[in-house]
């Protein structure tokens, strides 16, 4: 079993069939998950995406700094919503952003995010990097590599990597394992270039599968998943 690992939840797979929100049920079924990680010694960090609710690039009309600050706030929300969900399975939490959000959240370092996985607890990473014109794709392999994860586990609507969108064309080629160099070379999108080659430079793997298939986050810990590896 793994010591530490960084699970990064696609916000719109959180939402399920609704797309934008949550659905409790799937949040709740990823919290039933995690514990049995937890009870099984791995420590457990979490990076939520904010596009259940806010995708700052795609708007045209308002400048890209003040949207990607609504983005990240949107990201604290989910992390707020999908830790109190935590906390009611049994589970202790708390939530770091690198900026002040009054006494909603803890700002982060990397001594106060190990004092709480020491004490047993989910942490929490929100806010993305606190900058804009960075994504959470960055702000994940950033929390990441500080805190010394082995891993970084990237639960997506789709369930793996493919050499084009399997959404869009239904003959798009699964990969089992790619390179990230390969990732990189095809702009593959399992994230955004910076994120990727943050990933790279830092020798962080990463394995990508989908969030709704049953039992999906301790399978892939456990080895046995239908997703890609992606090694560094």
């Amino acid at each position: 079993m793994m010591k530490r690992i960084m699970l990064k939840l696609s916000g719109e797979a959180l939402a399920g069939e609704k797309k934008t929100g949550f659905d409790e049920e799937t949040v709740r079924g990823v919290a039933l998950q995690v514990k049995k990680l937890l009870d099984a010694g791995t420590e457990v960090g979490i990076v939520i995406g904010g596009g259940n609710f806010w995708r700052g690039r795609t708007s045209e009309n308002i400048d890209r700094t003040k949207a990607d600050q609504i983005g990240m706030l949107a990201t604290v929300m989910n992390c707020i919503y999908v830790s109190e969900i935590f906390r009611s399975t049994g589970m202790k939490t708390n939530i770091l952003t690198p900026f002040e959000v009054g006494s909603f959240t803890k700002l982060f370092s990397k001594d106060r995010a190990n004092k709480y996985f020491a004490d047993g607890q989910v942490v929490f990473f929100a806010g993305g990097t606190g900058h804009p014109y960075f994504s959470t794709d960055t702000g994940v392999v950033l929390r990441a590599v500080e805190v010394e994860a082995e891993v970084i586990l990237l639960a997506k609507a789709v369930d793996g990597v493919y050499d084009s969108d399997p959404r869009v064309n239904p003959n798009a080629k699964k990969y089992d394992e790619v390179s990230i160099d390969e990732v990189i070379a095809k702009n593959l999108q399992v994230m955004d270039m910076t994120a990727s080659i943050l990933a790279r430079d830092n020798h962080m793997p990463m394995w990508v599968f989908g969030l709704n298939e049953e039992n999906s986050i301790v399978n892939t810990v456990q080895g046995k998943f239908n997703g890609t590896v992606v090694t560094v």
